[in-house]
């Protein structure tokens, strides 16, 4: 199985990116533990099946772990207009001025003007929680998003009377399972739509039984936007238009990668979130900003030595990622390996192991 990097001559198109999934191997719920998940060990060619718990095997005191600290918000508010017809918003970004404004996605079936006041209602459905003032589309009259100005806190909103925003492929109403296992153990700071889906494997006993081992853990922050799930719909790769997430790398971390690199030691990133973070910072040297980096095949890796992550949709920019990272061919023969063991796929599903071609 070749080891070399992508040629980064070769002409990708999108559908290089697909693969056959039959829809039972999609997800809809976790695994009754986190740690329970299987994980592909695809370090090697052929793959060796695993469980998650079993991560510790492929470490070493020297390595390096880097977290995407986000939480998920309950972003997901239901509504009225005040005609009644119905509005779903999807909160992607609350603002830091003042006025309780944030941006968020409408889903209704005819936009109503600036001016307007939107009723939310309880968790319940029953009474007004909130009322959103529309201020416009943003950032401009061709923005895909809204500002709106709520009467209250936006956190305190979402905290109270919003529903997780499970990704469009998982078929249920949000519950109390969603609540608990759409969020990372180690969670921190609020401003995802979409969970950082390989670290929902870490559980207590996988870092204690890491820490024993003398693995490094340092953070990232990398707020997901609802834009991780918009597809590719151009057949060359390169009129697509990345979304823009908001990161930080704290200078702990920064430090925690240097000392990683004295020592010897692998960076290894617990998810493609955690990727884009630490390569954004590497290629700007803006310790925290706006990213909208686009990975696909033929991208020279800087920092991330190692990849821990679950399997992607066909097609998605995240698909072009994993492959610039660990070779294309590699990771569909992987991914051929992964349908055919019955793996478990998206959000809720597996994960598997990857390191960098050039490594």
């Amino acid at each position: 199985m070749p080891s070399a990097p992508p040629d980064a001559s070769r002409a990708f198109t999108l559908s290089d990116f697909d693969y056959h999934l039959p829809p039972e191997l999609i997800a809809q719920h976790p695994t009754p533990e986190r740690s329970a998940a299987r994980l592909l060990d695809g370090t090697r060619w052929p793959p060796r099946d695993r469980i998650f718990r079993d991560l510790p095997d492929f470490f070493s005191p020297l390595d390096l772990l880097v977290f995407n600290d986000t939480q998920v918000m309950k972003a997901r508010l239901y509504g009225e207009k005040p005609s009644g017809g119905k509005v779903e918003l999807l909160i992607e970004r609350v603002l830091p001025s003042s006025g309780h404004e944030v941006l968020a996605h409408l889903k209704v079936s005819k936009k109503p003007p600036a001016g307007t006041v939107l009723h939310l209602w309880q968790r319940d459905g029953r009474s007004v929680a909130a009322r959103a003032t529309l201020l416009g589309r943003w950032p401009d009259e061709e923005g895909t998003l809204f500002r709106l100005a709520l009467d209250q806190d936006p956190y305190a909103l979402m905290a109270a009377h919003g529903h997780v925003p499970l990704p469009p492929y998982i078929e249920h109403a949000d519950d109390a399972q969603d609540e608990e296992r759409y969020q990372t153990v180690f969670a921190q700071r609020p401003g995802a739509v979409a969970a950082p889906t390989a670290a929902l494997h870490f559980d207590q006993g996988v870092l204690d039984a890491l820490d024993r081992l003398g693995v490094q853990r340092a953070s990232v922050t990398l707020h997901i936007g609802a834009g991780t799930f918009v597809p590719c719909k151009s057949e060359n790769i390169h009129e697509h238009v990345m979304h823009s997430e908001w990161y930080e790398v704290p200078a702990a971390t920064q430090q925690a990668i240097a000392d990683a690199r004295d020592r010897g030691g692998r960076v290894v990133a617990v998810g493609t979130t955690s990727v884009r973070t630490l390569e954004s910072w590497a290629r700007t040297g803006a310790a925290s900003g706006d990213t909208a980096l686009y990975i696909t095949p033929g991208f020279e890796f800087a920092l991330v030595d190692r990849l821990i992550t679950n399997f992607h949709l066909p097609k998605s920019t995240l698909m072009m990622l994993v492959t610039a990272f660990a070779g294309y061919d590699h990771v569909m023969a992987l991914y051929s390996h992964a349908v055919a063991q019955r793996y478990r796929f998206f959000s809720y599903g597996d994960s598997m192991l990857l390191q960098r071609a050039s490594v």
